[in-house]
């Protein structure tokens, strides 16, 4: 049905999951920055609802480019996407009632976030207020991508971060432009709530990787890592790797933001994590290498250019999400094989 087999083998997983997927039957749906990783899985599964169970479900996908979109061959020529070419920054106008907004349209690449702090706040800001606006104007449901790095510096005494749980950050590091600003959109988003009954949902979301990420100078560390394998190339880290991370694999992620999407009791705000294999970056890098023969990994170490922030990971608590049924299914290797096999198909 799709012509990439990875993409068709994650979107028969998702459609496996526990998930009340009729609540989208005969909706229509915009996503903003519909060219992310993220936001192209969420029109997967909606196009594959569409062809597998006939569930009239309407997709406008605002993006800033429309040849990328165009070039996804397997949005191409589909009736069921509708692409409004725009900066989210501009105020959004769609001819029709709109039942469910998925906003995702904020970078999360260190090196934009580095080059382009300024833009980062408009479209976390000013791009939340129109989809505000436009939620308002219809009595759409919004549905918020918001990232774990709201959380700041947590006290180290929490062994797991609760919803509930808030830390600092220091708002006069250019760094801190994207928590920040998707600190201030939260705020927004239960600002409308509050004084107009906007109906919303909010999921702060932790390292998610799969076909689909950017892997060409994207700067995070999966994206790198899988650069190096599918390119054939040394591992090159420049730090001593101790940091560590927790990584979920794209049709977990998805799974879970559907849960939240279609669940009538799922509350407002969920973390988003797979916390089942925590590992350092250095752990992460010799793993690859074992699994991929011919490449080393090489350490050139240089100082912090304030790309990332500076404080120690503590993880997520995801019990409010595993309450509504969720459970990560991808281990880590076989989302790593899954990926990697997938950049080297469409090579």
């Amino acid at each position: 049905m799709y012509k990439n087999q990875i993409i068709q083998n994650d979107l028969k997983n998702i459609l496996e999951q526990n998930i009340k997927f009729e609540r989208l039957y005969n909706k229509t749906i915009l996503i903003t920055g519909a060219n992310g990783m993220i936001a192209s899985y969420y029109m997967y599964t909606f196009m594959y609802l569409n062809d597998t169970k006939n569930a009239n479900i309407k997709i406008y996908a605002l993006v800033r480019s429309l040849d990328k979109l165009e070039n996804n061959t397997e949005f191409s020529k589909r009736k069921d996407i509708i692409p409004i070419v725009q900066d989210v920054c501009e105020p959004i106008n769609i001819p029709e009632k709109i039942d469910y907004i998925i906003h995702m349209a904020s970078s999360a690449n260190p090196k934009t976030i580095t080059q382009d702090p300024v833009g980062i706040i408009k479209a976390n800001v000013c791009g939340t207020l129109n989809i505000l606006e436009l939620a308002r104007k219809n009595n759409s449901e919004i549905l918020f991508t918001s990232t774990r790095e709201i959380y700041g510096d947590v006290d180290k005494k929490v062994e797991k971060i609760k919803e509930t749980d808030m830390g600092t950050l220091e708002c006069t590091e250019v760094r801190s432009c994207y928590p920040e600003s998707k600190r201030l959109a939260e705020n927004l988003i239960v600002s409308y709530a509050y004084q107009y009954n906007v109906k919303y949902k909010i999921v702060r979301i932790a390292h998610t990787y799969g076909p689909g990420m950017i892997i060409k100078n994207d700067g995070r560390i999966m994206s790198d890592l899988i650069s190096n394998i599918v390119n054939k190339e040394d591992i090159v880290l420049k730090s001593t790797g101790e940091a560590k991370r927790a990584f979920c694999y794209i049709t977990d992620t998805i799974s879970a933001l559907l849960m939240i999407m279609t669940d009538e009791k799922a509350e407002d705000i969920y973390n988003i994590s797979n916390e089942t294999e925590e590992l350092s970056i250095k752990e992460l890098a010799f793993m690859m290498k074992e699994m991929y023969e011919n490449i080393d990994v090489v350490f050139k170490i240089e100082e912090n250019k304030n790309s990332y922030l500076k404080f120690s990971r503590i993880p997520l608590d995801t019990t409010k999400l595993e309450k509504l049924g969720w459970k990560p299914k991808v281990p880590l290797r076989e989302g790593i094989e899954r990926t990697v096999e997938y950049f080297n198909s469409i090579k």
